[in-house]
Parts: structure tokens; sequence; C-alpha cells
């Protein structure tokens, strides 16, 4: 009864209308959302790799944002900088050493803004990328604008005490903190990290869509009647780990029922197992009936996408 009380009623804070909203989107085809851009193609979580996603038909750009030591927005994966950056030549000797590995790692939170701009985030992936930044939120919403979706995901918000609120002030101060506000740009926000969606929906009450990204290995208490409604308390969906979704086949099924999009992650050229081509694994999730899907090839989803109007 509370699962069919709460699916009438609509996730806290969603009006009505909203929801109506919700629902006739719903009816559309699904999301083809870039992951981290189009980084099968271009340095992920850069503006040549989220315009490039556009172009290639990306409902939605999925980017991870983070916080610099004086507290700016910028979009970055990893924690640290040495894998997607030349941090190690550029600051030799600003790096802290593994608790567990005893590796050198350049944290994000360790360096400034005008810092972090120093950075070649580019040439990692390829020479012809050389002097691409690490693009600030700001930058990245400009860059997008009236491109494609904003899909955030708030990378490791335990880190940056106060970031949820920095981010959606930035929402708002480009105007896109509310849904709708700019049709062409619609935003939805996600993490891993349920106490930071919780204060997203709760004390900051954003009213934006919200997923709970789900891995894997944390499955099982999540896929429960009691987990999915713990996330349906604050969430409009789940974004899991893509095995989530046959292995855990009846709770996807009833987050559905429960008006849940599901958007799994994440489709890869590169790392294919159990089908001939990324198109073909893409194709069986869609037959699955999930919301999106997450991939490093928004040009391939977007054949797939048009091969079932």
């Amino acid at each position: 009864m509370l699962v069919l009380a709460m699916a009438l009623a609509g996730p806290i804070g969603v009006t009505s209308a909203e929801m109506g909203a919700q629902n006739a989107a719903r009816a559309s085809k699904p999301w083809n959302i870039g992951h981290r851009g189009a980084s099968a193609y271009a340095p992920e979580n850069t503006v040549p790799a989220f315009v490039l996603a556009a172009e290639q038909g990306a409902t939605f750009v999925e980017f991870d944002v983070q916080l610099t030591k004086d507290r700016q927005v910028v979009c970055l994966h990893d924690t640290s900088l040495e894998r997607t950056t030349d941090v190690e030549q550029v600051f030799p000797d600003r790096f802290r050493r593994g608790d567990s590995d005893a590796a050198k790692h350049w944290m994000l939170e360790d360096f400034t803004l005008a810092e972090i701009q120093r950075l070649d985030a580019g040439s990692w992936f390829d020479p012809k990328f050389r002097g691409t930044r690490i693009p600030t939120f700001a930058e990245t919403i400009d860059a997008l604008r009236g491109r494609s979706g904003l899909f955030i995901e708030l990378k490791s918000p335990e880190r940056y005490e106060g970031i949820e609120e920095l981010v959606l002030n930035e929402l708002g101060a480009k105007g896109l903190a509310r849904p709708g506000a700019d049709p062409k740009t619609p935003v939805l926000l996600q993490s891993f990290n349920a106490s930071s969606l919780q204060i997203l929906a709760g004390p900051l009450g954003t009213k934006l869509p919200i997923h709970f990204l789900v891995s894997a290995r944390d499955a099982a208490p999540w896929m429960t009647i009691e987990g999915l409604e713990k996330i349906y308390a604050f969430a409009t969906g789940i974004s899991p780990e893509k095995t989530i979704v046959t292995n855990h086949a009846d709770a996807i099924a009833r987050a559905k029922k429960m008006g849940l999009r599901v958007t799994p992650y994440t489709f890869r050229s590169s790392a294919v197992v159990g089908f001939k081509d990324v198109r073909a694994e893409m194709a069986h999730y869609l037959g699955l009936g999930v919301d999106g899907v997450i991939t490093d090839n928004p040009d391939l989803a977007n054949q797939e996408l048009r091969t079932k109007k």
C-alpha cells in the first residue's frame, strides 16, 4: 500500500503539473546520454567532448562536477588530476601519497581554479587536443545550452561540503534552476551519494529531476521494496550499473511502475561482453524498456534509436 500511495502522490516536492510533464516526457523515445561527453572520441569532461556529443545527437550530456581549493565548480571525473592532465609536469611537487598504495596523487582540492587552468587536459587522449582545459561548470553550461540537456553528476560530494548549494546557485545564475526553464536545455542531477541527493531534494528543495546512481556492488540493499521506497523519497529515477537491469529485473520493473526513470551505465564500444558490438548491446537493453542509455558513443546510440522510430 505504501508503494501505491507514493506512486499516486509523486516524489516529494513535485507538483501534479510537473508529474504530468514527466509522464509526457516518458512517452518520448529513450534518452541518448553522452557519458562525459562523446568520450570515445574526445577527452572526457572537456568542451570538445561535450560539443561533439551534442553534435552526435545526445539528448543529454553527462558530466562530473567537483570543487577546486577556492571552491569553484569544475568538470572532472577523478578526484585527482594525474590521469587526465599534465599536472605531474606543471606541479611536480604538489602530490600526496596514497594511504593504501603509496602512489602519488595530485588532488583536485589542493589546486585553485587559476592553477587548474594552467593544465593540459587533452594531450593524454590525443595530441590533437593539446591545450584543452578542464572546464568550469559555467563554461560547460554555455557550451551546451540550447544544444542538449545537462546530466550533472555530483562526484564524491562528501569531499566538498556545500557543493549541492553551489551547483544550484550556478544553475540559478544561468536561469536553469527549475524544471522547464529552458526546454532546449533540460537539467538533471545525479550522484552515487544518497545523502547528497537528500540535501538537494530536502533542505535545498530543488524540483529538478534527480537520479540515484547504483553500482552492481551496492545494488542488493537498494533493489528491495524498502530500498526502492527510500530512493523514491528523494529521487525521480535511478541510473544503475547495466548488469543490475538483468540481475535485478523484478526490482527494475517495480521501479518503473513506481514512476522512476531507469538510465543504465556505461555502454562503450571499447568494452563489450556477450554482444557483437555496442549497438547490439544497447538494443538489448532498450528492448528491456529502459528510459535511456549512458554511453561513450552517443553517435552509435543515436543510430540505434533511429531504427526504433
